[in-house]
């Protein structure tokens, strides 16, 4: 969360010719309310089992795409297995500073970011996350201070 993979995803798909797609966007069509909603009545665990039926429609699908997952997509463990296997993932790892720089004014669109200061909040996602993250991805790109097309530039330099 907060680490530019919808904005990066874009411009990578782009640069590559092929199509964007995100998971959240997806799920928030396929279900006909926002994230937020879908916190709100479902909780996290029936969103996570959204994300994981989503997720499996969409590598059934087939096709060359760019996919940008939800922070906590990994955290499922069928969906990190799904992940591993079925994609390149590349793990846009970031600074907790820049985290919050971007993730600063967005609480209210970001269920997992209420109830703690926003850097508090940010470094305990990031503390439970970061091995799982690690163990998911094929290749992990260092993002502080790299703009989207330089962080899609060295995706296709390195990584592809």
């Amino acid at each position: 969360m907060g680490s530019g993979k919808s904005s990066v995803g874009r411009v990578l798909a782009d640069m590559l010719g092929i199509r964007f797609i995100d998971l959240d966007e997806t799920i928030v069509e396929g279900e006909k309310r926002p994230i937020p909603e879908i916190f709100s009545s479902e909780g996290e665990k029936g969103f996570r089992i959204l994300e994981l039926k989503y997720l499996r429609r969409l590598l059934k699908g087939g096709g060359e795409a760019v996919l940008s997952l939800g922070g906590g997509t990994p955290t499922i463990s069928a969906a990190a297995s799904l992940i591993r296997e079925k994609t390149i993932c590349i793990y846009l790892r970031a600074s907790l500073d820049t985290l919050e720089a971007n993730l600063s004014g967005s609480k209210g669109s970001r269920p997992l970011l209420e109830g703690a200061p926003l850097r508090e909040k940010i470094a305990s996602l990031l503390s439970e996350r970061a091995e799982t993250y690690e163990e998911c991805a094929h290749a992990t790109i260092d993002i502080d201070g790299l703009s989207p097309e330089e962080i899609a530039e060295e995706i296709i330099i390195g990584c592809l």
